[in-house]
């Protein structure tokens, strides 16, 4: 693999491919750009956010290998923004000595549920329970033996909870059965948490290895709706959060940044429900309210740079601005005005042209004041600011 050192030239820039141009592929594209970096984006949609800012997007699915192996004719290292990428294609370029960060194989384990959970417990990283299933009278069986509730998870091709059915009764199961057709599925024991929390943690190829402050997750509907930081836990929990998260990038030996989401469950236990090989939602905050931002951390990971421990400058709130149920097509974003009265604020508006339901449009990241309520200001915010569709 290329250890990219000292490579940056003002003449000659590091040419840097993302598979996927969303919006994090935006805000990664947008740090790379402020180093004079050469941006080139794959993704389905020619005006997807991050074409603001790239300087060429090639057009295609993330799943076609000659596509992937446009891509990396035009660049000099190779990361993506989403699990959906073509991880076959991309190993491919890595056995010829193409760099790839985070890893294919990676990107493989972590793109499968069930793989991604059998690797964890594999290597004393704790876990909810978990099976694969095959039968509807196997899952029949499971669901009275774990006891209910019982989530139900396709294994693959799933994000934001799109993917998730929550068994309540005995009665659920088979219309869990069938709801995700003939796609692979397993079931999860169902933790009854006290919070979710996330840290975004890196390493780069030299072994080093810096975590931001742990965060606090709200999710409604399974979308994530709000993070803040630093997170309402103990001590205790902080050092258990940060140890696992340890644990789960030096298993990987993963290369970059990874958004590892936990449980913390009634008796203090923390445990990882997620992995995500890439910049993650509930890492927004750190553009402005730490020294410096998850998107840059991956970049400087990436290409082997140092990558110093992220100090937090000011507690912060993040809320997403989701698109709303039963509206679909161009819209429009109000409140601004008031929005921008607020002392603190920063708006995101990722530039997606449609809206759908659940469909994350942007953000706002608030910079709290000593003793503010961060679920006060979320609620403030979600009062302010709506989205609605352009009839």
């Amino acid at each position: 693999m290329t250890i990219f050192n000292d490579r940056f030239s003002i003449v000659a820039p590091i040419n840097l491919g993302i598979v996927g141009g969303g919006q994090l592929g935006k805000m990664l594209a947008m740090e790379a750009k402020r180093m004079n970096m050469k941006v080139v984006i794959l993704d389905p949609n020619l005006e997807c956010p991050a074409s603001s800012i790239a300087d060429k997007v090639i057009v295609g699915s993330f799943s076609d290998a000659e596509k992937i192996y446009e891509l990396s004719r035009d660049v000099d290292i190779i990361t993506y923004e989403i699990e959906l990428a073509n991880s076959t294609a991309l190993e491919n370029l890595e056995k010829k000595n193409f760099s790839i960060y985070p890893s294919p194989n990676i990107l493989k384990i972590i793109q499968n549920k069930y793989r991604q959970k059998k690797f964890l417990l594999e290597n004393g990283i704790n876990v909810p329970k978990f099976d694969l299933i095959v039968s509807e009278s196997q899952l029949e069986k499971l669901c009275m033996g774990y006891g209910f509730p019982i989530m139900l998870k396709a294994c693959e091709d799933s994000y934001d909870g799109r993917g998730n059915f929550l068994i309540n009764n005995k009665d659920q199961i088979k219309t869990a059965f069938s709801h995700f057709g003939n796609r692979q599925c397993m079931i999860e024991e169902y933790i009854p948490f006290k919070k979710e929390l996330s840290i975004m943690i890196a390493k780069n190829p030299s072994g080093d290895i810096s975590a931001f402050p742990v965060a606090e997750n709200i999710h409604k509907d399974n979308i994530l709706y709000l993070t803040m930081v630093p997170a309402q836990i103990t001590k205790d929990i902080e050092v258990k959060a940060n140890s696992l998260a340890i644990k789960t990038i030096q298993a990987l030996n993963g290369v970059g940044i990874f958004g590892i989401e936990m449980f913390v469950d009634t008796n203090d236990n923390v445990l990882v429900n997620e992995i995500a090989p890439r910049p993650h939602n509930s890492g927004h905050y750190s553009i402005e309210s730490c020294s410096i931002s998850q998107f840059e951390q991956h970049i400087r990971a990436i290409l082997n740079y140092p990558i110093p421990k992220p100090k937090l400058i000011s507690s912060a709130v993040m809320v997403n601005l989701l698109g709303p149920k039963n509206e679909e097509g161009i819209y429009e974003v109000t409140g601004v005005d008031k929005l921008f009265s607020i002392d603190g604020v920063k708006l995101h508006i990722y530039g997606k042209k449609n809206t759908q339901y659940h469909r994350k449009l942007g953000h706002v990241t608030v910079l709290l004041n000593d003793g503010e309520n961060p679920l006060r200001v979320a609620e403030e915010i979600a009062k302010i600011v709506n989205i609605s569709e352009i009839k």
